[in-house]
């Protein structure tokens, strides 16, 4: 079998997953900027391949530990147990090449949620079903010792998540240095539940059977509020290209908060929204102005806008993520 390095080939056959003289086709898929991502066809089957990077493809000198690709694998199965129809099924692993398989989802039936936002096809009961897995997700895991200690992953939430958005940021605003890092710093020293680190619309499947999860590479057992955070963050840029969406978009946001919050019953509602409020603004900030831009995002003037936005909201912050959201759609309609 020919692929295209000699070692995804040996992995296949050491791995039960293919025979040696079975013939196999590769095919690149788009895998961010993180990891390099193929799908495999082999007779009668599709595999998914991924391999996680040492260096990030972006503009900036990102690195980060090749050992993200094992949490990973970690998360999905987590995740498989406790919602199989909401990540790919996990196939085998290499820790130490820092490769695994999954099954492969066809784009036919698993559009990527990104493309339908920013085709202007913003469904609220998708954003809602987002919130129902997240949750769901979370309060499994939440206050489990044994996860804490198989996701003691902090050096490496760091180095994707914390250095790369909020202390890139604060470098970029000065003014905002004091308390950018110290919630870097509040939100590296919490415990509290399985964070998926980049729950993003690019990383989410529109599936038969609901929405399914993909790249977890920044698995992490600390504060649930990033991920709420992160996700929300997203639906409020698309508000930037699909301005005639951003009523839906915001109705969106809405619905994934509420259904999040239905299935968050391990600490008090006001503690874990209060924290991904304080959030939220800082990290709309840093898709403008940290080490991962988002792409669509390049005018000038939306640039503007989302910084006179995000800088009062990172002094002052507020406690509500519908007021956050509120005030995103006035400074818009503006």
């Amino acid at each position: 079998m020919n692929g295209p390095e000699s070692a995804l080939g040996a992995f296949l056959v050491s791995q039960g997953l293919a025979s040696a003289q079975e013939p196999a086709r590769w095919h690149a898929l788009a895998g961010g900027v993180s990891s390099d991502i193929w799908r495999v066809d082999l007779p009668g089957r599709s595999l998914c391949i991924k391999r996680a990077l040492a260096r990030l493809k972006v503009s900036a000198d990102w690195q980060a530990p090749v050992s993200r690709n094992a949490y990973e694998w970690a998360w999905m199965q987590f995740a498989a147990g406790h919602a199989p129809d909401s990540v790919p099924r996990p196939l085998a692993h290499d820790p130490e090449a820092g490769l695994f398989a999954m099954s492969f989802l066809s784009p036919e039936d698993h559009p990527v949620w990104k493309d339908r936002l920013m085709a202007g096809e913003v469904s609220t009961s998708t954003a809602r079903a987002v919130g129902q897995v997240l949750g769901e997700l979370h309060a499994a895991s939440a206050r489990k010792a044994e996860l804490a200690a198989a996701f003691d992953t902090t050096d490496n939430f760091r180095a994707l998540r914390l250095d790369p958005y909020l202390l890139a940021t604060a470098q970029r605003h000065p003014a905002l240095s004091a308390p950018l890092t110290a919630l870097a710093e509040r939100t590296a020293g919490l415990r509290i539940a399985l964070v998926h680190g980049d729950v993003s619309p690019k990383n989410i499947l529109v599936g038969p059977r609901g929405p399914v999860l993909l790249d977890a590479e920044c698995a992490w057992y600390g504060d649930p509020a990033f991920d709420l955070a992160f996700c929300l963050n997203h639906l409020l840029l698309k508000c930037l290209v699909r301005p005639d969406q951003c009523e839906a978009l915001l109705a969106a946001f809405a619905a994934l908060a509420d259904a999040y919050f239905g299935r968050a019953g391990w600490e008090p509602r006001a503690e874990l929204e209060g924290r991904a409020a304080r959030l939220l603004p800082a990290l709309l900030l840093a898709r403008i102005d940290g080490k991962s831009p988002v792409e669509y995002v390049s005018d000038e003037a939306q640039r503007a806008l989302v910084r006179a936005f995000a800088l009062p909201l990172v002094l002052r912050p507020v406690s509500l993520l519908s007021l956050v959201a509120g005030e995103w759609g006035l400074a818009l309609a503006r």
